[in-house]
């Protein structure tokens, strides 16, 4: 491991430093994961089926606004994986004019399968850290996540089964 003191004793630019290094490897291992698993899907295609795997169907809207596109890119781009079969709109029963984009269970699928593909490449690497390194590293990139307002694995309506689409 390198010198854990920050240089010039500046802690924040130290460890922007360390996280951009990281998101290197971390978007090297995406881009992987996806041409393995998931062929003619971009990786913002890609993202769009990951925001909607761990967040719930969407109303279009706020799905362009959490990505931080302009509404017509997110509706070109969900028009895209809809003829791909990834996802669905449904129309809300109770107002017609509002409609919600989410996961079909191919898209379901896609997601879990390039996963798990991430999951396997992270692990491999992980197990490579010596173990007195490991220790701070699930807390440090927790706190990182939920500062950058990520939701944990699993906390989504999406991931306990709870979501509605009838």
């Amino acid at each position: 491991m390198s010198n854990p003191e920050p240089p010039n004793g500046d802690e924040v630019d130290a460890i922007t430093e360390a996280v951009l290094t990281a998101s290197r490897l971390l978007v090297g291992i995406s881009a992987r994961s996806v041409a393995a698993v998931a062929g003619p899907i971009t990786l913002p295609q890609f993202r769009l089926l990951v925001a909607l795997g761990s967040r719930g169907p969407l109303k279009l809207v706020s799905l362009a606004e959490m990505l931080g596109v302009n509404p017509s890119t997110a509706t070109r781009t969900v028009d895209r994986l809809v003829t791909a079969g990834w996802a669905e709109r449904k129309s809300n029963p109770d107002s017609r004019r509002e409609v919600t984009v989410g996961l079909t269970s191919a898209g379901r699928d896609l997601v879990d399968r390039v996963t798990d593909y991430r999951r396997s490449e992270i692990a491999a690497i992980v197990e490579r850290i010596p173990h007195e390194d490991r220790a701070g590293l699930v807390q440090a990139l927790q706190a990182f996540t939920e500062a950058g307002d990520e939701p944990p694995p699993r906390a989504s309506p999406y991931d306990a089964g709870l979501t509605k689409w009838e």
